[in-house]
């Protein structure tokens, strides 16, 4: 297990330069017919801050204090994960012809456009900042933590993303459940409603077993100058680490077969 460890570290190593070209690639193709350019980064998680903030204020009332930064962090990780591994799924697929062509490792597209949506979500925390301020969030030294559970997540991502580009190379219907299955997250974490109005039991397993909860909450938590739970952060890496676990475990099982596929 360690070799293996050391030999993927070693060749990811020798094609480090791809991995930060496909990155660069996938970061500037996104803007780049776009009149604002990077601006939108943060132009737009702002207007949908906006915008979510006036609907859900006055649908649900909720007693949230600093709602706008409460609504605007959930959407901002909950985005992160959702295009990250949305867009993971054809990672493979998507670079058949080179595949086929020269010998690449098959796991660092992936991993490039994971990183690259991470690079974007960097971008979009100035539009937090913005928000933070103009709100009058107090701003404390514990507000760096939340470094903490944007890893864990990016962690989390890479595992997934590597599950479900290998899993796409065999069954090309999984982007579609994978649709269906991001949309009801989104509705079981919490982004823009308080958790404690969730009946009891559905309130149990988002609490404990929703990954994207973990890390959302720690990221309030640290905003807003709480200490956090140490619970959280367990939870947030058991899950980071034991997905990561299993992509790497399913996408080294299969990639030698995904040729006979695409």
């Amino acid at each position: 297990m360690i070799k293996k460890t050391i030999s993927r570290l070693l060749t990811f190593l020798k094609y480090r330069e791809l991995f930060f070209q496909l990155v660069a690639r996938d970061v500037k193709l996104k803007y780049r017919r776009s009149v604002l350019g990077y601006l939108w980064s943060v132009l737009n998680p702002l207007l949908i801050m906006i915008v979510m903030t006036v609907v859900f204020s006055q649908l649900f009332r909720p007693n949230i204090e600093y709602f706008p930064v409460y609504l605007l962090i959930g959407h901002m990780l909950f985005s992160f994960m959702n295009t990250s591994t949305t867009n993971s799924l054809m990672s493979v697929i998507g670079n058949a012809t080179l595949l086929k062509k020269i010998y690449v490792p098959k796991y660092i597209f992936t991993l490039s456009v994971i990183t690259s949506e991470l690079v974007n979500l960097l971008f979009m925390l100035c539009a937090l900042l913005i928000v933070i301020i103009a709100v009058g969030v107090p701003i404390t030294g514990r507000i760096f933590f939340s470094v903490i559970p944007v890893i864990q997540l990016y962690i989390f991502c890479i595992g997934a993303g590597l599950f479900l580009a290998q899993a796409t190379v065999f069954f090309r219907d999984i982007q579609y459940i994978w649709s269906v299955i991001t949309t009801a997250w989104l509705y079981l974490s919490a982004i823009f409603y308080p958790v404690s109005i969730l009946p009891e039991n559905l309130y149990y397993f988002v609490t404990k077993y929703n990954p994207l909860y973990f890390y959302i909450t720690m990221f309030r938590n640290f905003t807003f100058g709480d200490v956090g739970n140490l619970d959280l952060a367990i939870r947030g890496a058991v899950a980071a680490f034991l997905m990561l676990f299993i992509g790497i475990i399913c996408f080294s099982f299969n990639k030698n077969k995904f040729i006979l596929y695409m």
